[in-house]
């Protein structure tokens, strides 16, 4: 198995195909590397394609505690290993928090950054205050984080959906903890971002609900939103056929 020596652990990944352009895909709360099965597969076959387990994920143990607070510099710290100066990172929902904090400190190596069913851990006041309006979300992670068109027309999707999510341990904090953090890029730090922006986010998106995704936009300059229909929070693992077009136009200056 591949795993990274970085800022004090082992980092799992993995880096499928070959090519001039190379995407970085980095999962969320309820999900880890096994969660791109739907992406990996298309976007190989054109681009180097890097997946990995966050630490305190999957098969990414943390070993020192830092959790959240050193994501973005484990994927500094991989890409380095990788030698991969430049890449298309897709952040989904907390994943987006990791690329959003990386595209901050590093906007030289971003050539495009992929912002799905996420905030991005921008910590504005008026996008803080929407959450706390729209208030805490179900307890449940299949009823937040999968739409309700999913959860009837494919029991099977829910199940492997669940048992993705079930490799992971438990967490240091709670949902409301990560989306209400006020330590992540602010404002002014975003608006000195120069590379494209795409917000992807499910129409039934209850947890990053379409507003608070263009409240983000809004803030980042050269952004756009596109909302899916018929889709929740994972738009990656309900409607992947749309997903995986909407990275590939964007990866190729398309959309």
């Amino acid at each position: 198995m591949p795993y990274a020596t970085v800022n004090g652990i082992d980092l799992f990944y993995e880096s499928h195909g070959q090519g001039p352009k190379t995407i970085v895909l980095a999962h969320g709360r309820g999900g880890g590397h096994l969660s791109w099965w739907q992406q990996v597969p298309e976007f190989s076959k054109r681009y180097r394609v890097v997946t990995f387990d966050h630490r305190g994920f999957g098969l990414s143990k943390d070993k020192n505690g830092l959790f959240r607070r050193a994501f973005a510099d484990d994927l500094a710290a991989l890409l380095d290993k990788l030698d991969v100066r430049s890449a298309y990172l897709v952040g989904q929902s907390m994943g987006g928090f990791t690329a959003l904090s990386y595209a901050v400190a590093h906007p030289e190596r971003v050539a495009g950054l992929v912002l799905a069913d996420t905030s991005g851990g921008l910590a504005d006041p008026g996008v803080l205050r929407e959450f706390k309006r729209r208030g805490e979300p179900p307890g449940d992670a299949v009823e937040r984080s999968i739409g309700p068109l999913f959860r009837k027309k494919d029991p099977q999707g829910v199940f492997l959906y669940q048992q993705i999510g079930g490799l992971n341990g438990s967490l240091p904090e709670t949902l409301m903890d990560l989306l209400l953090s006020k330590d992540g890029p602010t404002r002014r730090d975003v608006k000195a971002l120069e590379c494209k922006t795409l917000f992807i986010v499910g129409a039934d998106d209850i947890m990053v609900t379409p507003k608070i995704a263009k409240m983000c936009a809004r803030l980042i300059p050269r952004s756009k939103v596109k909302v899916v229909k018929g889709a929740g929070h994972s738009v990656y693992f309900e409607q992947p056929k749309v997903f995986n077009k909407l990275i590939c136009n964007f990866v190729e200056g398309r959309g």
